[in-house]
């Protein structure tokens, strides 16, 4: 499994919930086209961590390259639905950060 980090601030905490039924619009309308596996919105408790990650941390997860790819293509053209969702999301957010991590070892090794 590849999962994409992303951690992040919002410009406006006090829209957290609507940042994530935004989120949750967003992810969920990748993972029904089949573009991501699954996704998870966790949130920085009681200021533990470093602070340059920032208070959200989104985990999406793609079973592949491939697919994190066909995700990406889906969003490239932004147009349509798939665009206004994104922007309802990235609208909200500032201190953007983002990592790809994936299982290890890979399945290839063992």
């Amino acid at each position: 499994m590849n999962i994409y980090h992303i951690w992040c601030n919002l410009k406006d905490s006090h829209k957290d919930l609507e940042f994530t039924r935004n989120l949750d619009g967003y992810l969920g309308a990748l993972k029904a086209a089949g573009k991501i596996a699954a996704f998870r919105l966790t949130r920085r408790k009681l200021g533990f961590g470093p602070s340059e990650l920032g208070e959200f941390h989104i985990m999406i997860e793609a079973t592949d390259l491939a697919q994190l790819e066909a995700a990406f293509e889906m969003i490239a053209p932004r147009q349509g639905a798939i665009e206004a969702a994104h922007v309802k999301v990235y609208s909200m957010v500032t201190d953007f950060r983002s990592a790809l991590y994936r299982d290890f070892p890979d399945p290839q090794r063992t």
